[in-house]
């Protein structure tokens, strides 16, 4: 994706990221927290962090979070969010020039964002800001694609209506580039089930949610709707539908 495209496709899909977007298992930031071995004083450098989903569970731990945002209706949904903690400040970076001083930095984070990244320019800026062991952690929540019929549904519903899809998803979780990120195969993956259960409302927030779907003045956003109103209707059960992730956290040096 071109850096535009990367930093601006969720400029009008802030309001239903922040609200509709799941969160992550407490056992991943339990193993995250246990295999990076982090202190009460670490630093965390979340990068691309978007609306501030992924900070909050740190700043509850107790460590100083940095945001770095290059979105900046995403940075300022974060910065209003969680500006009641002291340890935490927004700050306006992209992954490859994050504006942080050189070995700054105890982890490099990029929960549901390092898709995006080149990840050779994330590489060598993250071995800049970091210091002592030199940690990454990638997290993503991978939506499961099929295995019950409402999944089954949702996943042709996105390759029939999405615009990029394809494209997007074929990014997730590509072993080529977590390879180029850490420098080889050193870091480990552990893997957590999760899940949202969403009535009818919280579903059309979460599908308008994702970048690579049509944006309400696109000629196919109405049909997609109303597709995914079906799609509901014949699989909710006392109104809610399970949508179901495998949440992946990958650790690692960054070498």
């Amino acid at each position: 994706m071109s850096g535009l495209a990367a930093t601006e496709r969720f400029s009008n899909r802030v309001s239903d990221y922040a609200r509709f977007r799941p969160d992550y298992p407490a056992a991943l930031w339990s193993a995250l927290a246990a295999g990076a071995e982090l202190a009460a004083a670490s630093v965390v450098a979340d990068i691309g962090a978007g609306t501030g989903i992924s900070c909050r569970p740190l700043l509850q731990a107790g460590h100083t979070v940095i945001a770095v945002e290059p979105n900046a209706a995403m940075r300022a949904v974060a910065a209003q969010d969680l500006a009641v903690w002291p340890a935490f400040r927004a700050q306006d970076g992209r992954a490859d020039a994050t504006g942080l001083a050189e070995a700054s930095v105890d982890l490099w984070l990029a929960a549901q964002a390092f898709h995006w990244f080149d990840p050779e320019a994330a590489r060598a800026e993250a071995q800049r800001i970091l210091r002592g062991r030199k940690l990454a952690a990638i997290v993503w929540n991978l939506r499961r694609r099929g295995g019950t019929p409402f999944l089954d549904g949702y996943e042709a519903l996105l390759l029939r209506h999405g615009t990029d899809y394809s494209s997007v998803a074929e990014r997730y979780a590509d072993p080529v580039a977590l390879q180029r990120f850490f420098g080889g195969e050193h870091y480990r993956v552990q893997s957590f089930e999760h899940r949202q259960q969403l009535d009818l409302a919280a579903l059309r927030g979460r599908l308008r949610s994702s970048s690579y779907t049509p944006p309400p003045e696109h000629p196919g956003h109405a049909a997609m709707l109303a597709a995914l109103d079906d799609l509901h209707a014949a699989h909710a059960c006392d109104g809610v539908v399970d949508f179901d992730y495998d949440s992946v956290l990958y650790l690692g040096e960054v070498r």
